[in-house]
């Protein structure tokens, strides 16, 4: 059976541009119309004054740098949550502030964000002032203990905010109402940037820098981080989150990042100065995450602070064991996953929503689950685990076009007595509901869920960037491609589709489908892999000729650089 493929519609207007054809096709089906919209020097960066209540935020910030007092910032146990504890604390310290230290509320203990439980700790460390990183924008009650506590209180986040806002002293939130940032697609990292420009100004106004015989930092310094966490949370990549990115990765190739990060390139055996945005999201993120979904959260954050790099080694190597433990957790939940699926009499029909609970699941790995399971049924997905003996603990992943935070606001405001609390974005989401009415909330969630997917087109259509000619298909045009980004979520990278002879095939690392394709015309032959096939279908000698979507790759192997087929999808014809 044929692949489904719906190649992109181009933009009206061509670029004007001096650029390759492969290049200008791609930019023309992203709606890039202007020079201007692929700039990614640091100039052409938002300022910080367009963010709501920045301003109030770095003048509180400096209040208390100015005072001594004591700040605490308060992240998340994801990547973003991370880099974005990471990067204050660094840019903290550069600018002065003598007492300062963090705290990641463990996911067994604490659950998400800034609790009235972790509060409680920030108070016994004698915490003056709070910062949220990643969090906040939903943590009504942790913010009220807080200030009554006499803390002051600055959220800053990304994620989309409830109808009513925390009684913060200053949030910083791009989504929240009234804010007119024109990009509201910021990572949790994101924003903490754009609150630490904001503060290096107001500290340079005040002539902190110059009293204090301190020069002002460069936060350029810590884009390698902002990049990193942006990646990681799969944000969409507009033009403000490419240029973080980009600048990111300029560092990180040119040798000029964190020990941290140049240790998990190492140990994952990249090589710094090759790497592209989607290393970032496949190698240093998962990393990352591992420490959060496993362990504590710290292991990472200590990591992206070391100094040292032999630390920094031993450090990632522990986060790199977590990782390998956390692949074959998650290989054995979504294998259980698949089995209660299959359990389930669905007469051959995918349902409209995937909802799965099972006792043994792991809390720290049920977003992962959802999302593999999002992207081989192309459903919204929500994977549940136990949290304690009345609730349960779910993480939520969408397809394309189906906003599962509003999804889940709708359940919400249907059926108030469904989920306990709930956030997220358009993509992912988070949420808890009691035990014992998972089975009601199923029903409700699969049926409004079927009235999204109603108004979208078909999720499994596979949308390239059409076909390439036998003299495009080289490794000159992949090099070129490799340069051409940073691609990701929202600017996804160039997917072309064709069809080859199926010269050789053969299964490495277990469930990867190494081939040789020709090209049909030329006969040219090239190298070609599909990561996680489905090893009860390939390989198989009898198929001859495929359809296949792929993405151009240069392979690194042995300093000999070649041109690979990295094939997402493939058909036999």
């Amino acid at each position: 059976m044929a692949l489904s493929i719906h190649r992109r519609e181009l933009a009206s207007t061509p670029l004007t541009a001096n650029l390759h054809p492969v290049l200008a096709r791609i930019y023309q089906g992203r709606h890039i119309q202007t020079p201007a919209q692929l700039d990614t020097g640091a100039k052409s960066l938002l300022h910080f004054s367009k963010l709501l209540h920045c301003d109030r935020a770095a003048a509180l910030i400096a209040d208390a740098i100015a005072a001594n007092n004591m700040i605490t910032v308060i992240g998340d146990f994801d990547a973003d949550g991370a880099t974005s504890t990471s990067l204050c604390m660094l840019a903290l310290a550069d600018m002065g502030a003598k007492r300062v230290d963090y705290l990641v509320p463990n996911r067994f203990d604490f659950g998400y964000g800034l609790s009235p439980e972790i509060v409680d700790v920030a108070a016994e460390r004698g915490t003056q002032l709070i910062i949220t990183v990643d969090n906040g924008i939903a943590c009504h009650a942790g913010v009220e203990r807080a200030k009554a506590l006499g803390m002051t209180v600055i959220v800053t986040d990304h994620h989309l905010p409830a109808d009513t806002l925390p009684v913060a002293d200053a949030i910083v939130n791009p989504n929240q109402p009234d804010c007119r940032f024109p990009s509201k697609s910021l990572a949790g990292v994101g924003v903490a940037f754009y609150l630490m420009l904001a503060l290096r100004a107001e500290l340079d106004q005040r002539g902190w820098f110059a009293e204090s015989r301190r020069p002002v930092p460069n936060l350029a310094n810590y884009l390698d981080i902002v990049a990193v966490g942006t990646v990681a949370d799969v944000v969409v990549l507009d033009q403000n989150n490419r240029i973080l990115v980009h600048q990111g990765l300029q560092r990180i190739r040119a040798g000029r990042c964190r020990p941290g990060i140049t240790a998990m390139l190492d140990v994952a055996q990249r090589q710094a100065a090759r790497i592209t945005a989607s290393d970032l999201g496949f190698v240093v993120g998962p990393r990352l995450n591992a420490a959060g979904r496993l362990d504590d959260m710290a292991a990472g954050i200590e990591c992206l602070l070391c100094n040292d790099a032999m630390q920094a080694r031993a450090m990632a190597v522990e986060l790199d064991r977590l990782n390998q433990q956390r692949k074959t957790i998650e290989q054995d939940m979504k294998q259980q996953a698949e089995e209660t699926l299959a359990s389930l009499d669905l007469e051959g029909e995918v349902p409209n929503a995937i909802v799965l609970f099972d006792e043994a699941f792991h809390q720290g790995v049920i977003g992962i689950v959802a999302g593999r399971l999002k992207d081989q049924h192309k459903r919204p997905t929500i994977v549940f685990a136990r949290q304690d003996d009345d609730t349960l603990k779910g993480s939520a992943r969408s397809v394309d076009g189906v906003h599962i935070r509003d999804l889940l606001d709708v359940v919400d405001t249907t059926y108030p007595d469904l989920i306990i609390k709930f956030g997220g974005h358009a993509a992912a989401a988070g949420l808890s509901i009691e035990a014992g009415k998972l089975e009601e909330f199923s029903a409700v969630f699969s049926r409004y869920a079927g009235e999204a997917l109603a108004n979208i087109g078909d999720p499994h259509v596979i949308v390239t960037d059409g076909e390439l000619t036998d003299t495009e298909l080289s490794l000159d045009v992949a090099q070129l491609l490799r340069q051409a980004g940073p691609f990701g979520q929202g600017f996804q990278p160039p997917l072309f589709d064709g069809v080859f002879h199926l010269v050789q095939q053969r299964i490495v690392g277990e469930r990867h489908l190494k081939m040789v394709l020709a090209h049909p015309d030329s006969g040219e032959e090239f190298d070609a892999i599909a990561f996680n096939i489905d090893t009860q279908v390939w390989p198989d000698a009898s198929i001859r000729r495929v359809e296949v979507a792929y993405q151009l790759d240069v392979n690194f192997f042995r300093g000999r650089e070649s041109l690979q087929l990295l094939v997402d999808a493939i058909a036999p014809l």
